[in-house]
Parts: C-alpha cells; sequence; structure tokens
C-alpha cells in the first residue's frame, strides 16, 4: 500500500466531475476537501466524493491541515489568481487544468509564481495520456526516422454549456486557440521536440453560437481554423480545428511523417456522444506505413471500459492522476507536464490568436510570448 494522498480540490463542473471520478479509481487516494462556488455542481461533486469536507472558499480549503495536494479545475480565467492565492498560504503539489492562464497581462505574474513556489506544479495536459496518442509517441521515431511534417486534425462538437457560460467569450476562455487548442500545441513540442518559432493561422466563426446571446452579447469564440507551426529543428505542424464535425467516425487524427515513413493515431470522441444505433463505438487505432516496404500495419489501442466510464478522454485523466499522486508520494522526480510546458502550449495558443486578428505570421521569438527559461 502507498501513503494516502488526500486531495484538496478546486472547482468540480463538468471537468471537474470527470477528475473526481478518476481520483476515485486509484488506491490509496481520495478527496479530502472541495470549494466549488455553484450550488449544483457542488451536489454533484458530493455524489462523485461523499466524504469530502465541502467549504465555501479557496482560503478555508487551505486551512485543511491534512491535503497533501491541490487540484484546480475553475473556469479559465481563475487559474492565475487562485495560483497566486495558494503561494500566499500554502506550499503543495499542484495539478491545475489547462490552459495555464489566458491574458497576455498574466506573464508577469506567473513568473513572480513560478520564481517562489518551492513545490511542483503539473498542468494538466490529458491528451498526452491517451493510450492511442501515447502508442504513437512510443512508436514515431522509428516509423518515421525523426518528424518532418506532423498534422492533428480535430473534428468535434461545439463547446459544451459551462456555468456562467464563461467558454463562449474570449476574455474568459482565452479563445479558441487557447482553450481548446493548447492539448494540441502541447502535443506538438512533445513529438516534434524542438520549440516553436512561427505561428501563422487563419479561422472564424462560421457556425456554432452565432444565435445565442448572454447579457445582450453574442458569443466571440472561433469554431473552426487552420494552424501552422514553424519549429526550430525546421519540422513544421499544422493543426486542422472544426468545432462542427461531430458526425465524423474519430474526433482526432494525428499524422506524424518523416524520411522512413507514417505514423498516425485515430482517437474517437467521448463514447457517450456515439449514436446507440451504430453500435460500439469506435476503438482507437495507430496505423504504421513505412515507405520501403510499403504495407501499413494497423493496430487496435482498447481503452479499459471503467476508464472510458470515468470521463469524456479515452482514459487519459486517470493516468495522468497516476502519474501525479507518484509524484506527490515522492515516487518521481518531475511532472511530465511542468509550468513552463503549460506556459508554452498557452504562449503558441496566443501567438495563434493574435495572427488571425492581424492577418500576419507572428514570430514567437518576439512580443514575450515565451517564458524566458
Amino acid at each position: 500500500m502507498g501513503k494516502l494522498v488526500n486531495y484538496g480540490v478546486i472547482g468540480c463542473g463538468m471537468m471537474g466531475q470527470e477528475h473526481l471520478r478518476n481520483i476515485a479509481l486509484l488506491p490509496d487516494t481520495k478527496v479530502g476537501a472541495i470549494y466549488e462556488p455553484d450550488a449544483d455542481m457542488a451536489t454533484l461533486a458530493k455524489g462523485f466524493a461523499p466524504d469530502a469536507v465541502m467549504v465555501d472558499s479557496l482560503d478555508a480549503l487551505l486551512d485543511i491541515a491534512n491535503l497533501d495536494c491541490l487540484l484546480i479545475v475553475s473556469p479559465n480565467f481563475c487559474h492565475v489568481d487562485q495560483l497566486e492565492q495558494i503561494a500566499a498560504k500554502r506550499t503543495l503539489p499542484i495539478l491545475v487544468e489547462k490552459p495555464l492562464f489566458t491574458d497576455p497581462a498574466d506573464v508577469a505574474r506567473l513568473e513572480k509564481f513560478r520564481k517562489n513556489y518551492a513545490a511542483p506544479v503539473w498542468v494538466a495536459m490529458e491528451y498526452r495520456f491517451m493510450p492511442p496518442i501515447t502508442a504513437l509517441r512510443d512508436g514515431v521515431d522509428g516509423a518515421t526516422g525523426g518528424i518532418k511534417m506532423l498534422t492533428i486534425r480535430e473534428h468535434r462538437f461545439p463547446f459544451l454549456p459551462k456555468v456562467n457560460d464563461w467558454n463562449r467569450f474570449n476574455r474568459y476562455s482565452g479563445g479558441t486557440f487557447v482553450e481548446k487548442c493548447c492539448h494540441f500545441f502541447d502535443l506538438m513540442r512533445l513529438l516534434v521536440k524542438s520549440e516553436p518559432v512561427r505561428v501563422m493561422a487563419s479561422a472564424g466563426q462560421d457556425v456554432n453560437h452565432l444565435d445565442e446571446t448572454y447579457d445582450g452579447e453574442v458569443p466571440d469564440i472561433l469554431d473552426n481554423g487552420y494552424v501552422i507551426v514553424d519549429f526550430e529543428n525546421g519540422a513544421r505542424a499544422m493543426l486542422e480545428l472544426c468545432m462542427f464535425a461531430e458526425g465524423a467516425r474519430y474526433q482526432e487524427e494525428i499524422s506524424a511523417v518523416g524520411s522512413a515513413g507514417k505514423i498516425e493515431a485515430l482517437v474517437p470522441g467521448p463514447g457517450r456522444f456515439w449514436p446507440a444505433h451504430l453500435g460500439d463505438a469506435p476503438i482507437p487505432q495507430v496505423i504504421v506505413s513505412p515507405r520501403d516496404p510499403k504495407g501499413p500495419e494497423l493496430r487496435e489501442i482498447p481503452v479499459d471500459p471503467e476508464l472510458l466510464d470515468a470521463g469524456d478522454h479515452n482514459g487519459s485523466t486517470f493516468y495522468q492522476h497516476r502519474g501525479f499522486v507518484a509524484l506527490v508520494r515522492g515516487e518521481r522526480d518531475a511532472p511530465d507536464v511542468s509550468l513552463e510546458d503549460g506556459w508554452k502550449a498557452v504562449a503558441m495558443g496566443m501567438a495563434a490568436q493574435e495572427s488571425v486578428r492581424t492577418g500576419q505570421a507572428i514570430d514567437l521569438r518576439k512580443g514575450g510570448y515565451l517564458p524566458e527559461m
């Protein structure tokens, strides 16, 4: 048996509840306290963590002495404020949901936090831990001989409703390329093994949320677009996003190509959205296509049904928490996804948003997008 790890959880909306379900699957791990200001979400959260103490403020949660770590799953625009509030009172390992921040003005605050916070911070990038993407990552160098071109396509459903509809507006979410796509920019850096230098994007809001109003205001979030990223090592990557394509068989299609061949990962969307009349939901696949000898090899990458039932991310939330708990217990030295990784993914998303706004390519080496290392 391992040392009991006691979480304090900040925010329990839809994604927070997925975290609670997955924490419950881990041995010697529990949720000790929850801060969720929305009454309906708090009631649902209590159902997933019945032994947790429910508190009415972050300050009250930080007063609970026996917490071993913290999980931040609040709306995007709250993350930096809450990191600062935690740093002023406690020093515990933190797992903070993406995106790490949403406003370029937060950079100086984040830099101060990074310099002064002594405990590890793990940024939640669930896509890294999806079994088909893990399999692609394990095989990518052998299959490609080194990535020259990387394409990530996400064809999915529109943004879901959130508490107070915060995800309908750029000022709260950071914009679609920050809110949704920081996952993919993180994967680009991880797979290409190089740093981005230039971002070019074209995007729009053409279908979704145009008939919605909130206090007389129409949502301004992008629902489709392309982003091209150039890397220091000469590789290039492209993101293709469409958020009105939920009829697709696979939600994510990732393709990496190099001088030796090609490897692909095909990832289905949440099983709860798959139409029952079509039978079982698709099984994730990895396909390796060498140049010589020609002949694609297809492997199915099934995911544990219990993990599929616990969330919408192909089991990745469980694997992420398993790694984080090992970090909290001192069984590993560093987070898989560092504060710097989370920061760089947001910087790439912000550059994409700016490229859409200006119609210009954005040089990431200028303008303070990336953290000083």
